[in-house]
């Protein structure tokens, strides 16, 4: 039998990541392929820098927790195709989520209106949801 985890435990699991990583906590998306995992070193160029609302993840509820508020860049950093994100503490330094960006409907782990960014254009991130394992 496969571990298993009441829904209670598995949003508790959730709601911590937002409390760990704190208000203020800054998303960046990035050109090219993601790093290894969290602990390496950044790539790619920076193409957006957004500094995420202080509540920026709603409740988790039944195992899941979505983006809370609006999520936008009025004004990219750089030009280039978004591929990959991360999450950082309001340090701007510290990476605790990364994973791919597409563009909606595409099937990453956060989506966007649009991959193909132009420095000084507006992005608006469309989806973005962490589902808790072990059901």
């Amino acid at each position: 039998m496969a571990l298993q985890l009441s829904v209670a435990t598995r949003n508790a699991r959730l709601d911590a990541i937002e409390t760990l990583i704190g208000a203020s906590a800054k998303l960046m998306i990035r050109s090219g392929a993601a790093p290894a995992n969290c602990a390496a070193a950044d790539s790619g160029d920076v193409l957006a820098t957004l500094n995420l609302p202080a509540d920026w993840m709603a409740a988790a509820d039944a195992g899941a927790k979505a983006k809370s508020g609006t999520w936008e860049d009025t004004s990219a950093d750089g030009t280039g195709t978004a591929a990959h994100f991360r999450v950082y503490a309001s340090d701007g330094t510290t990476c605790h989520i990364q994973g791919t960006i597409t563009a909606t409907g595409e099937g990453g782990d956060m989506t966007l209106d649009n991959t193909s960014i132009t420095a000084g254009q507006s992005i608006t991130i469309t989806g973005f949801t962490l589902t808790d394992g072990n059901a």
